[in-house]
């Protein structure tokens, strides 16, 4: 079963190669304590929270502002980050500047500052899916705020959600050219593969709180949770093909007598790529390897064991992969959302989730974030990458508050580099029990 990614692309995302570093045009912003809000830079109308936050939020906003208005808060997908950044907004009263990076979550930023802090719907613009409105609390995407020659001047908070992906090279110019003194970053998981998440210190301040799932969970704030390990086996055609794909891998690591413990190993692999056919070979074979593993037959017959024993419950089953997530819907009969997926027919799928006409839903990496996506409370990962922040966007799904706890299974081909994978992505704080 191939992956639709180009290979290029693979490489890219699996040896976390790009290396991090501030450009000269991006000046640490001054870390002195933010001056009072100028005139320019205030609401020219009142705005008041519609709703009680929890103790968290309370302290997470008290924790920023000892920070002097600036920093990162690391909170679980469906804890309420967005309350807090309507806090920040309402205390100070503050011209804001939201940063998001879909459609999707501008559409629900835009409707948050209307319906729960109480602004204006004509105060409040968008920059971004055709329209250029700069208001006195405006939502932009990344690449919208990002754009050579936008100017977003008079600010007083900038808020960006998401943050993990600001430090990227085409969207940290946005720190650069707001310059709003009150800044929060809003992030699950900020921590990036290529390092560059240390940079966020500079482009909008200090993680200046940071709370686990297990620790809301404890408190009731989000749901309790199981974590369950389901093991399948390949077939023997798929243990053959996976064997002598790993097989070809190992050797070429042997004879070059590359040593594998080490943090840049696979960097240093794909470099060699670049001018040796042979490692491109071996990176191949290794790639194909994990296809295989990921995408094993059995998963299908697994996913519809574990639908039956929760029939009753809302399921959202999640793949890397698009072709196996049009498998599993073929198969098994369910609605699926990809990345192929239209706008409209996408949100007609998830109305339909939301109001019970559907209980089970199959997804591809499109609603890892960025999507409002209707409460669940399982959550079956059929295969996924080994990176910590798809893990947590995607237990976050079943998280928010019910009487009942979430259980999250991940499906995981026994004796294959997917259990590596599977551990590596665990967060700290986690716990799982195999099943």
């Amino acid at each position: 079963m191939a992956d639709e990614r180009p290979f290029d692309l693979f490489l890219a995302d699996e040896s976390d190669a790009v290396l991090s570093g501030l450009s000269a045009d991006d000046e640490p912003p001054d870390e002195a304590a933010p001056p009072p809000l100028a005139a320019e830079r205030t609401l020219p109308f009142t705005v008041q929270l519609g709703l009680a936050p929890r103790a968290y939020q309370e302290e997470a906003l008290a924790a920023w502002e000892r920070a002097d208005g600036r920093g990162v808060v690391v909170l679980p997908t469906g804890a309420g980050k967005t309350v807090l950044a309507l806090m920040a907004a309402a205390r100070l009263q503050a011209r804001t500047l939201v940063v998001v990076p879909t459609l999707e979550l501008l559409d629900q930023w835009r409707a948050a500052l209307v319906e729960r802090l109480g602004a204006p719907a004509e105060a409040v613009g968008q920059l971004g899916g055709g329209r250029r409105e700069l208001r006195p609390l405006t939502v932009a995407t990344y690449d919208s705020a990002s754009m050579r020659g936008r100017q977003l001047p008079s600010f007083g908070l900038l808020v960006v959600d998401e943050a993990h992906h600001l430090p990227a090279a085409t969207y940290r110019s946005i720190a650069r050219k707001v310059d709003a003194p009150y800044r929060l970053g809003l992030s699950a998981t900020p921590e990036r593969a290529d390092g560059r998440h240390a940079d966020l210190a500079h482009l909008l301040g200090p993680e200046v709180y940071r709370r686990l799932p297990a620790d809301l969970a404890a408190e009731r704030h989000i749901s309790t949770y199981r974590e369950r390990r389901v093991y399948v086996d390949l077939t023997p055609a798929e243990r053959m093909r996976y064997d002598r794909l790993m097989a070809e891998y190992r050797w070429y690591l042997s004879t070059r007598r590359i040593w594998t413990g080490g943090m840049d190993f696979f960097k240093d692999l794909v470099r060699r790529s670049g001018y040796d056919p042979a490692a491109r070979r071996a990176l191949r074979a290794h790639h194909e390897a994990r296809l295989t593993a990921l995408n094993a037959d059995a998963k299908i017959a697994k996913v519809a064991e574990l639908l039956e024993r929760h029939r009753q419950d809302k399921v959202l089953v999640f793949s890397e992969y698009t072709a196996l997530v049009d498998q599993l819907s073929r198969r098994l009969c369910l609605p699926a959302i990809t990345y192929r997926t239209e706008a409209r027919e996408r949100q007609a799928i998830l109305d339909s989730f939301r109001a019970h006409r559907y209980s089970k839903l199959a997804a591809g990496r499109v609603l890892n974030e960025g999507v409002d996506v209707p409460d669940a409370n399982v959550a079956i990962v059929v295969s996924g990458s080994s990176a910590t922040r798809e893990y947590v966007q995607r237990l976050g799904r079943v998280l928010r508050p019910k009487p009942r706890p979430a259980v999250l299974y991940e499906l995981i081909s026994r004796r294959t580099i997917e259990g590596r994978s599977a551990q590596r992505r665990r967060p700290a704080g986690s716990g799982e029990v195999a099943a």
